[in-house]
């Protein structure tokens, strides 16, 4: 088997998946559009999470245009996706606080926009996407956590 059969068949693999996924949730292209410009417009306005982004996004739209790239591949499986989103949170002041806020509009919007199946199979994901990402800022930040602990910065809005 040559590289490009080998790459035929992956993208062959890669394909039946999507489809599949598509029948199963109903998920496509305009969902994801309509998803994360609803999600983004929440974002902006929010009071905890919404001043994180504008300290550091001028221009919406190539950011919009990353994060329905990204939802296509995290929800859909389309690999059209190639960044990395792990190091450019870790420098973020952030902690678990702003994860469950975003996790909350996510989910608060993914449910006026998307069927109930859609909706879990965002969430599914969007949850350990957070939980990922906060691990990662907890290691950044020199703290390891155990199963069930989370990340609390000492300035943490809770607190």
């Amino acid at each position: 088997m040559t590289h490009t059969d080998t790459a035929d068949a992956l993208a062959e693999r890669r394909k039946a998946a999507t489809d599949r996924i598509r029948a199963e949730t109903g998920i496509d292209e305009a969902m994801i559009d309509r998803l994360v410009e609803s999600f983004y417009a929440r974002v902006r306005d929010d009071a905890l999470i919404g001043p994180v982004f504008a300290e550091r996004i001028e221009d919406w739209a190539p950011h919009l245009a990353q994060m329905k790239l990204f939802w296509s591949s995290v929800a859909l499986s389309t690999g059209v996706y190639q960044g990395r989103p792990m190091p450019k949170h870790l420098p973020l002041p952030i902690d678990a606080t702003h994860f469950d806020r975003w996790l909350a509009l996510f989910e608060e919007t993914a449910r006026e926009v998307c069927p109930p199946v859609a909706v879990a199979h965002f969430m599914e994901r969007a949850r350990r996407i957070a939980e990922s990402l906060e691990l990662g800022v907890a290691n950044a930040n020199s703290v390891l956590l155990g199963p069930g602990e989370r990340y609390r910065r000492p300035w943490s809005p809770e607190t």
